[in-house]
């Protein structure tokens, strides 16, 4: 349970830590960046391999890039829902999840550690 409480939480600083660097990405708070990181973490889990598994032909095809449209694309709807989370565009959202991920990553191999 520790270590679900300690990632969520990298997941929320990753998220605060995009919304600061890109200027299109908007987070109101941190309550908010709690609630739009188990929004993703929840569509990450049962949504998301529903659509990698409509999209594996498009996904072969780009050599697995496909996923990254994928990712973006969930980033985005998370934003079209969520008071106090905005997210100005697709390029930004795409631009928003490579940082997301890699923040996320480097927080979580740090606890690991």
């Amino acid at each position: 349970m520790y270590s679900l409480l300690t990632r969520l939480l990298i997941n929320v600083l990753a998220l605060l830590l995009v919304a600061y660097i890109i200027p299109g990405i908007v987070v109101d708070g941190f309550f908010t960046a709690l609630i739009v990181a188990l929004l993703l973490g929840l569509l990450n889990i049962f949504i998301r391999p529903i659509l990698i598994l409509l999209t594996l032909p498009i996904t072969i095809l780009t050599l697995g890039l496909f996923t990254f449209v994928i990712n973006a694309l969930l980033f985005w709807f998370v934003a079209s829902f969520v008071e106090g989370f905005e997210v100005s565009g697709f390029w930004i959202a795409l631009l928003g999840t490579l940082l997301y991920s890699l923040a996320s990553s480097i927080g979580n191999k740090m606890i690991e550690d």
